[in-house]
């Protein structure tokens, strides 16, 4: 009698199909798990950005019946007054009134615009798509920028090294506001070959404003490049790669550039961001609608419900594209698929 050693006995099969089960069942929960956790601090993000911004809005001068009753210049008698206090809820303790706005915002409603009359979802979803837009084109834009400058500075030796350096931590720090008003001074103002306002039709209008958001973060975001870029060049596996003949340009195109791309995936939720919290320059800069400059001229005249339903859609959308950014990172990184 002869044993087949080739082939697996169906105790062996049965076996191995049951580890393989039972690892993708502990693969499944640690995913569960994973994202049950992602939701709670998702949940425990948005709940404390809600309650500062509630409160902070408390401490700011002024009295939000004036938004109700058209402006602080407004002639309406004491008895108005209180009435529109009570008519609002503005006259009940402010613990309770904190507790009705999270009790609204669990529902999904954010109010009713003091000012415009209008429900707040309704007037935030008219201009967020402006934001996105404007957001999403100044993201690409830098991501152009420091890839291309992280490219030149780590391939052309110690000068283009330390003149990538310097043009990185140069652009980083220039503040929004400046770098606006100097782009519309040379290219509206001297040159006359963009509008000064996103006014304009076509794409013309956001050259500027996509330019003044993408090339501090392009700063920021090529300094973390050049360095992964750097290390990849130098690693085992690029002296291995030159070994074999390959060239300095697929090396850099092949290997090291998906290297340098890692950090810069990382950094792109905190990028977006950024970003959306910079349109509230950039929008006033060149008078673009959006959320920013909504947010700017809600504060000025003490919108309070404006106000609390953009510091909570900013910080949701932040916390989508920081999820979406680690998903990313991961199918980009092996390494991370296999944690």
């Amino acid at each position: 009698m002869s044993l087949d050693t080739d082939n697996p006995t169906p105790a062996h099969s049965i076996a191995a199909t049951a580890t393989q089960s039972t690892e993708a069942r502990a693969r499944l929960k640690s995913v569960l798990r994973l994202t049950g956790f992602r939701i709670l601090g998702a949940a425990g993000v948005l709940w404390a950005v809600a309650t500062l911004a509630f409160f902070a809005m408390r401490l700011v001068p002024g009295d939000p019946v004036d938004a109700l009753l058209g402006g602080p210049g407004n002639n309406a008698t004491e008895e108005v007054r209180q009435a529109t206090r009570e008519l609002n809820g503005l006259d009940r303790p402010l613990l309770v009134q904190y507790g009705a706005y999270l009790g609204k915002l669990v529902t999904g409603d954010l109010g009713d615009s003091y000012q415009l009359r209008e429900p707040v979802a309704q007037v935030l979803g008219e201009q967020l798509g402006n934001t996105l837009v404007l957001a999403v084109l100044s993201l690409a834009t830098a991501w152009v920028l420091a890839l291309a400058l992280a490219l030149w500075s780590a391939r052309g030796g110690k000068v283009a090294t330390l003149v990538g350096n310097l043009l990185e931590v140069v652009s980083a720090a220039v503040p929004h506001f400046w770098l606006g008003s100097l782009l519309i001074l040379v290219f509206s103002v001297s040159l006359q070959w963009l509008p000064a306002t996103s006014g304009a039709p076509g794409v013309e209008g956001l050259v500027l404003p996509v330019l003044t958001l993408a090339i501090p973060l392009a700063g920021f975001l090529g300094q973390v490049m050049r360095e992964s870029m750097l290390t990849a060049m130098n690693s085992p596996f690029a002296i291995s790669s030159r070994a074999r003949g390959e060239s300095e340009v697929s090396l850099s195109l092949r290997h090291a550039l998906r290297h340098a791309a890692l950090p810069g995936i990382g950094l792109s939720g905190w990028a977006m961001g950024s970003l959306i919290s910079g349109a509230v320059v950039v929008e006033t800069v060149f008078a673009r609608p959006g959320i920013g400059r909504t947010l700017l001229q809600s504060v000025l005249v003490r919108d309070v419900p404006v106000v609390l339903g953009v510091v909570v859609l900013v910080a949701a959308v932040y916390i989508l594209v920081t999820l979406l950014s680690d998903l990313a990172e991961r199918w980009a990184d092996p390494r991370l698929r296999a944690a």
